[in-house]
């Protein structure tokens, strides 16, 4: 547990390096400090006295305290001469994303550069201590798997003050829409089509759903699956359509799926659309409960071409995700902007671009004809 002293701290710190406070920017009073945390005047003094020996802050007599000017003591402490890359993901040994980690990690180690990694969990606490962590130490640039890209970003000030501290970032898989960053992402709403479309052509009209819903990438596959029952003339049933969040992702599908299938034989869905592979796989444990076959009884389409989309019993139809390219694409995109030495976003804009990559369908034999 942390001691209040820490807490007035740790505030501080958070202000200044989410750029709430800039430098030379005089910070609240002792005052306000002791009535908005609720703390005796000695504990706000250590909090400040601390922060004034570690060269966060300043003080000037009769005007009071202010933020100091770190930029230039960071860069003579750390070395301008390192090469030092941050990369953040959701999650480091899971899934697709050792594969995309190891292609970014190739391609920089191969240009001399270091590789820091951090991993958020899919959780924004994490995701701003990590920021914090990076706006401390001297980076030449961000590679950035945003945290529950469909949802209001509270961490959104700290890519801010990257911009305002001219540190390069850019963002894989999803973005933050808020920033219109530079990123590279596969065209999640195609793929959801796609995969959906597939279904539609071997003659399956009662398909499910399941899409996790806090990440733009879901959201956008399941746009990609309702427009493609509009576009071939099917009529939804929106009980067929499951959201799920990163919290219920072990449960909630799952459990959706024995609901749906509980119903009659004639009213029972012939096929379903998976928001990743790893969805698929659990699911394969619901269709064997009922005794159904896969793709006999029930086809299914998974989404990213993962390992377990090969090596499980039922070898999944899906779509192909770049993983380990997309990884070297996002090195080369951060270092042509270090590189170009960006000062400003509109150069970052006239020099480089975002990518968005075509989703392919690999066929196996999860799915059959109706």
């Amino acid at each position: 547990m942390q001691t209040k002293y820490n807490i007035v701290k740790q505030a501080i710190m958070s202000k200044i390096l989410d750029g709430t406070y800039q430098p030379h920017q005089k910070i609240n009073s002792e005052s306000e400090m002791m009535k908005q945390f609720g703390v005796s005047r000695h504990t706000v003094r250590l909090a400040i006295g601390d922060l004034v020996n570690q060269g966060w802050l300043y003080r000037e007599q009769g005007a009071g305290t202010f933020c100091a000017d770190r930029s230039k003591d960071e860069n003579t402490a750390t070395g301008v001469n390192q090469k030092n890359i941050a990369l953040i993901t959701t999650y480091i040994s899971d899934y697709i994303f050792p594969s995309i980690i190891r292609g970014a990690e190739s391609y920089l180690s191969q240009h001399g550069y270091n590789v820091t990694l951090f991993s958020t969990n899919n959780d924004h606490e994490k995701e701003r201590r990590f920021l914090e962590t990076i706006l401390t130490q001297h980076f030449d640039g961000v590679i950035v798997e945003p945290t529950k890209s469909a949802l209001s970003n509270p961490n959104i000030n700290y890519y801010l003050n990257f911009e305002r501290q001219n540190i390069p970032y850019i963002m894989i898989n999803a973005y933050y829409d808020e920033l219109e960053p530079l990123s590279i992402s596969l065209d999640d709403e195609k793929g959801g089509f796609i995969q959906t479309e597939h279904l539609i052509e071997l003659g399956h009209t009662n398909i499910v759903g399941l899409f996790k819903n806090d990440d733009l990438q879901g959201k956008n596959r399941l746009k990609g699956y309702l427009k493609a029952h509009r576009t071939h003339g099917i009529v939804i049933n929106p009980n067929s359509i499951v959201t799920y969040n990163t919290e219920e992702k072990f449960d909630k599908p799952v459990e959706a799926l024995r609901q749906i299938l509980s119903v009659s034989k004639s009213e029972s869905p012939t096929a379903i659309v998976c928001y990743n592979d790893e969805l698929a796989l659990k699911l394969l444990d619901v269709i064997r409960e009922r005794n159904l076959q896969v793709p006999d009884d029930i086809s299914i389409v998974g989404f990213d071409d993962s390992f377990v989309a090969s090596v499980s019993e039922v070898k999944l139809t899906t779509i192909k995700h770049p993983q380990s390219d997309m990884g070297e694409m996002a090195a080369k995109m951060i270092l042509d902007l270090v590189n170009v030495g960006i000062g400003s976003q509109k150069k970052s804009r006239d020099t480089v671009k975002s990518v968005i990559l075509n989703p392919e369908l690999i066929i196996r034999n999860s799915t059959k004809q109706k």
